[in-house]
């Protein structure tokens, strides 16, 4: 038996391209800055699964720290072109230097290269057919623009 492990490797699942209204500023708490950014709509694609984000039911939980960093808790729940439902919980942070935070604390266009946003990612769904999404370990490597946020989210093999 051998010590040597495989080496992990990456599929894209989809990517997701989502709107957001103004966050929700609830104010200084124990843990940092809260605020609730809620998901308005969008679109997911991907080699074997593509639809829209529901509105309502998506929202990025934040916490923002003293130097910017952001502490996201993103839960939104996808409809696949198919009729299912995908329930999505990522957990993730968005860190870059002082100067790159400051422009997207005031909503300027930034490109991703700038700064660091990524997240562990949980699927859960009720229909057979995707089960091997509720075994799946994922990450998405995200980017936030002006008026939304891309995620690429990726299964890890």
């Amino acid at each position: 038996m051998s010590n040597r492990l495989p080496d992990p490797r990456l599929t894209r699942v989809y990517r997701l391209e989502a709107t957001l209204a103004e966050p929700l500023d609830l104010g200084d708490v124990a843990q940092g800055h809260r605020r609730i950014v809620p998901l308005t709509g969008g679109t997911f694609t991907g080699p074997e699964l593509s639809g829209t984000l529901l509105p309502g039911a998506s929202a990025d939980w934040q916490i923002v720290l003293g130097d910017g960093t952001a502490l996201g808790d993103i839960r939104y729940t996808l409809q696949t072109d198919g009729g299912d439902l995908l329930y999505v919980q990522s957990r993730g942070v968005r860190h870059g230097s002082p100067e790159v935070l400051a422009r997207l604390a005031r909503g300027e266009d930034v490109d991703a290269a700038e700064y660091t946003f990524r997240t562990s990612t949980q699927i859960e769904t009720a229909a057979p057919d995707l089960d091997w999404l509720n075994k799946g370990i994922f990450i998405s490597v995200a980017g936030r623009q002006a008026a939304g946020v891309i995620y690429d989210t990726y299964l890890v093999g």
